[in-house]
């Protein structure tokens, strides 16, 4: 079921991309009097799912879920139709139109999507508001896994900066880490103040890492109990605070889950805070290290969270600073991909990854948030200067404006064919990526 919710989401996503993207070519070239033959959600070799004709353009959906396209009349394109350049230009025609316009229409899909992606942000700014952990509100520090400890840092730790720069949101610290080529983290341990070294390795380490290397530390407060939790039987409460084992003092769930693997099959005095009270309850462990309760996890209720409420007025602004930083920190991706030592490169996914990017629950603002993502990514991708892509089309628009010479038919038949070969290559090698990641 959840593959199916994440598939869902994806689907209609990409369709919303699509549509968008190719409406944006489209809304050109009708404005500059050039014929559109077909409009299509999807790829259709050979049979579409769905068609009809309205004017002189063909509206349909395809079967093959890659993408979508505008058939304009005189322009090679993936159709690769060659016939019809055998033929006189016609005024209606692509290659007819000076190479400005020909320009606007090639750029129109990409400025669409980030004006989509602009626009999805201040919706979702106006609807839900922005709410996060400030990092100086984390006030429990981090707890840290294998990497983590690696890296030299520790259970407890509460970070201050990266690079001598103070992180407002919490979960904004990983991806300083990663994009903006840091030396340093400043954290408090035990009430001193000093450095973590960080370095290309470890953003490569990160990158490869299955899940995040550090998480908030939270206390353990009971929230319920599993069935015939032994807890439970033992006496213990919703909203007891555990903080000890047989003396030992366990203020937090990562100090209990360590300390409690010793007592597997054997009972244990636990020792938790009621109502300021302390009580000792004997708990008998499982076998497998549980005593049957689930912690309280609401950073609502365990921190100060930060609340911001946007106006329509406001909401504006405030997404399109978003969204420009949005843009700005795809475009630092690339530049760990093609950075050696990060080996980013190997963490280049394709549908499985894009899809597994969306929650096993149906959110509509976590789905907002991801679809102006990817129509961001959507619209970096395009720009790309590879044959095949609208960035191809506009290098070459670019060469005849500034050359004054308009690159010949066949040489854009010939580019359009070696940009498809490198466009399939590396969707071979992505979902090739992916396909490697289900059997590590």
């Amino acid at each position: 079921m959840d593959i199916l919710i994440k598939a869902g989401q994806l689907l209609l996503s990409l369709s919303i991309l699509i549509i968008f993207h190719e409406a944006g070519h489209f809304a050109f070239a009708k404005l500059f009097k050039t014929r559109v033959e077909k409009f299509y959600l999807f790829f259709d070799p050979w049979f579409s799912l769905f068609k009809t004709k309205w004017g002189e353009t063909e509206y349909g959906i395809g079967w093959l879920p890659l993408g979508g396209y505008v058939k304009i009349s005189g322009m090679i394109d993936e159709s690769m139709d060659k016939e019809q350049l055998k033929q006189p230009p016609q005024p209606w025609e692509f290659r007819s139109k000076p190479a400005w316009q020909r320009l606007l229409i090639m750029l129109g899909g990409v400025l669409v999507n980030f004006i989509l992606a602009f626009a999805i942000y201040v919706m979702i700014l106006f609807v839900w508001g922005e709410e996060y952990l400030p990092a100086e509100n984390a006030k429990y520090g981090i707890v840290v896994d294998s990497l983590g400890q690696e890296f030299g840092l520790q259970n407890g730790d509460k970070i201050l900066s990266v690079n001598g720069k103070k992180i407002d949101n919490f979960r904004g610290i990983v991806p300083e880490l990663l994009l903006n080529d840091p030396k340093t983290i400043q954290v408090e341990r035990n009430g001193q103040k000093m450095d973590i070294n960080f370095t290309d390795e470890m953003i490569g380490k990160i990158i490869k890492h299955k899940g995040p290397f550090f998480t908030v530390r939270i206390p353990f407060i009971a929230y319920d109990f599993v069935k015939d939790s032994p807890a439970k039987k033992a006496g213990m409460q919703k909203n007891d605070k555990i903080v000890g084992i047989n003396g030992e003092e366990t203020l937090y769930f990562d100090q209990f889950t360590d300390k409690i693997a010793a007592y597997k099959d054997k009972e244990v005095n636990i020792t938790v805070l009621r109502n300021g009270e302390k009580k000792d309850l004997f708990v008998h462990v499982s076998a497998e290290g549980k005593i049957g309760v689930y912690p309280l996890a609401d950073f609502d209720v365990l921190f100060n969270m930060k609340k911001v409420d946007y106006s329509l007025a406001q909401a504006i602004p405030a997404g399109i600073k978003k969204g420009y930083n949005e843009i700005g920190n795809y475009l630092k991706q690339f530049k760990l991909i093609f950075t050696p030592e990060t080996k980013a490169y190997e963490s280049v996914g394709g549908f499985i990854a894009i899809g597994n990017i969306f929650p096993a629950e149906w959110d509509w603002q976590v789905f907002w948030s991801m679809t102006a993502l990817l129509s961001i990514m959507l619209a970096v991708i395009n720009i790309l200067p590879i044959p095949a892509l609208d960035g191809g089309h506009v290098l070459f628009l670019i060469f005849e404006i500034v050359s004054g010479r308009k690159p010949s038919d066949k040489f854009l038949e010939y580019a359009q064919i070696v940009g498809m070969v490198i466009l399939f290559s590396l969707l071979i090698f992505a979902n090739g990526n992916d396909i490697v990641k289900l059997f590590k």
